[in-house]
């Protein structure tokens, strides 16, 4: 099991990479599309 101790800064770090996931996907989808018009 992990120590009582490394848990909280593991949760800060979980948080932040899916907080920046959140903004990632859209962002990523939405460069693919500009790409796509623009070959097209």
């Amino acid at each position: 099991m992990a120590n009582s101790q490394d848990i909280k800064p593991n949760e800060k770090t979980y948080d932040s990479f899916i907080s920046m996931l959140k903004w990632a996907t859209p962002l990523i989808a939405v460069l693919v599309l500009i790409v796509l018009m623009i070959i097209s």
